[in-house]
């Protein structure tokens, strides 16, 4: 194996990693978010996203790439929210083709309720992967990040 080689193994193992803590966080915001607040991860990302916007709006691109989904999937996942009440559509006033998606009051509420819960469950989540060999230096470098 050659130095490219070893390099390329070595971005492959820290994606592993990342990919490893993305996943045991993900399960533990999903199972507390879900029973506490009635909301998926990607449902509380997206109103996450939207309550720091300017105006509290954001075009559907934009929300497809904070979610990271597809454009299919953040339509079907809009209308999810807007059945509910926690978001609706506008119209771009300049754009009759744009359309703008908005937190509402219960979405905001809603929004208000689950962050404690997901800042608990993360930080819980990343003290627990700090003790795990593999993932410990990931954590540490979050952390460090977060000192700047």
């Amino acid at each position: 194996m050659g130095i490219r080689d070893d390099a390329v193994e070595v971005r492959a193992r820290g994606w592993r990693t990342l990919a490893a803590l993305h996943g045991l966080i993900e399960v533990e915001l999903e199972r507390s978010l879900q029973r506490e607040h009635g909301l998926s991860v990607v449902e509380f990302t997206v109103l996450d996203a939207l309550s720091r916007q300017d105006g509290w709006h954001m075009r559907m691109r934009q929300l497809a790439r904070a979610a990271a989904l597809s454009s299919s999937a953040t339509t079907r996942l809009v209308t999810r929210l807007e059945d509910r009440g926690l978001l609706t559509r506008v119209l771009c006033a300049d754009d009759r083709r744009g359309i703008y998606t908005e937190l509402t009051p219960a979405g905001e509420t809603l929004l208000a309720q689950a962050h404690p819960t997901h800042d608990s469950v993360l930080e819980t989540a990343l003290d627990e992967a700090r003790d795990l060999p593999e993932l410990a230096p990931l954590v540490s470098a979050l952390y460090a990040e977060s000192a700047r």
